[in-house]
């Protein structure tokens, strides 16, 4: 057997068309997944991979790694353990426990001291076994008193959806979730600025006590629209304004960057701080809203979401194993599970609705690949490269399961 028959550690599986299929079913490898993600250990009352960022399949911290990116991990797996709760007709009360500790741990153990410009404010960044976080706990590309308001914005999105799923277990802690989204939110809307052609309505890093920026464009603006959205539908008025005017400069600026340079889609990921590095995972996850969304937020919505992913199929997508797969940014060319998985979710809603049955096939294709990086006992890796199980824990599992339920959900076109 030679390399290319293989995926981390799977015969690869082809059609008589020599496409890639799967080793094994979504579903199974997803409820694989699942029975392995319960055996882990707990640390501080909370899941290892709730607190940890970098996991071998043992359930050990990764050597020489002492970053943790608690918001983008949390977020994400509180969407995917939602997501999940509710595809399986919510059979599983263990997944809304995990949920919730995700958001216990939010709510406890990572916001920034109570003064400065961004007051107790979801962080992006830390250093493990701390609970909570020290003031000047930034790790990776962030500096010690660095936080990123994108990152805000996922966390908040995710604890206000996790409010509305605890309400009836647990009201107490249910109204936590609530209220630190409200103050993530009252926070960016006091920190927003109109934006132009260059600059975002916030920056990528702020230091939290100063307000001091660096990086004049974050790229991941969906999910602050989000967040503002749902506070919207729960009826607190005062995110009117501020998120009309942050689709104003999304309709405006960056969906027009998208048929160019996409420069506006720059910085996303915690561990580079290249101020001109582009993501795929900011254009796929505003291509997701518009597609959610639909008419209901811009009549042109089908045709701005396959904007957004014709500019992320021309700079990040790439052939493996004959497959069309996607990597994160300009200066990673790897097919990490978060944003090919993501990739494939998002391509296979834009299928569904523009009733293309060739997207939607390289959309299966794409989440097929990933799927081999889930071994028979359940056990991840963040990127199939990856010599054993484990890694990342968002490219791992919290960012990857939402993205098969959403493409699970899609009906064939």
């Amino acid at each position: 057997m030679t390399k290319t028959d293989e995926i981390a550690g799977h015969t690869l599986v082809r059609d008589a068309a020599g496409r890639l299929e799967p080793w094994t079913s979504w579903r199974e490898a997803l409820a694989l997944e699942m029975r392995f993600y319960r055996t882990c250990p707990t640390d501080h009352g909370y899941p290892r991979f709730v607190c940890e960022t970098f996991l071998d399949a043992a359930w050990n911290p990764g050597s020489g790694r002492s970053d943790i990116i608690p918001a983008t991990q949390n977020g994400t797996g509180i969407l995917s353990y939602l997501k999940y709760y509710d595809f399986t007709d919510r059979k599983d009360p263990w997944l809304l426990d995990v949920a919730m500790s995700m958001g216990d741990y939010l709510v406890r153990e990572t916001l920034t001291p109570g003064g400065g410009i961004y007051p107790r404010f979801t962080r992006s960044t830390g250093l493990r076994g701390q609970f909570p976080l020290a003031a000047d706990s930034g790790s990776q590309s962030d500096r010690p008193y660095e936080i990123e308001p994108d990152k805000g914005g996922i966390a908040g999105y995710a604890l206000t959806l996790l409010c509305e799923a605890a309400r009836s277990r647990d009201p107490i802690r249910a109204r936590r979730y609530l209220d630190q989204a409200l103050h993530n939110a009252r926070v960016l809307a006091a920190n927003q600025q109109p934006g132009d052609a260059t600059r975002s309505p916030w920056p990528f890093r702020v230091d939290y006590r100063s307000g001091e920026p660096r990086g004049p464009v974050s790229g991941n603006m969906s999910f602050i629209l989000r967040l503002y959205d749902a506070l919207l539908e729960l009826e607190f008025a005062e995110f009117r304004t501020p998120r009309d005017l942050l689709w104003s400069w999304i309709g405006r600026h960056q969906l027009v960057s998208a048929a160019s340079d996409g420069a506006l889609f720059a910085q996303f990921f915690e561990d580079h701080d290249t101020p001109t590095n582009r993501s795929a995972w900011a254009p796929l996850n505003l291509a997701r809203y518009l597609l959610e969304r639909r008419a209901a937020v811009q009549p042109s919505w089908l045709d701005d979401a396959g904007l957004l992913i014709d500019f992320t199929r021309r700079n990040f997508t790439h052939l493996e194993f004959g497959t069309t797969v996607c990597h994160e940014q300009d200066e990673d060319p790897q097919a990490w599970g978060g944003v090919n998985s993501t990739y494939g979710a998002v391509l296979a809603m834009y299928a569904a609705a523009a009733g293309s049955r060739s997207i939607a096939d390289e959309a299966h294709r794409a989440l097929n690949f990933t799927l081999y990086s889930i071994d028979a006992d359940g056990r991840p890796r963040d990127v199939h490269t990856n010599p054993a199980a484990g890694g990342w824990q968002e490219d791992a599992h919290t960012d990857v399961i939402h993205n098969y339920v959403d493409a699970l959900r899609v009906p064939a076109p």
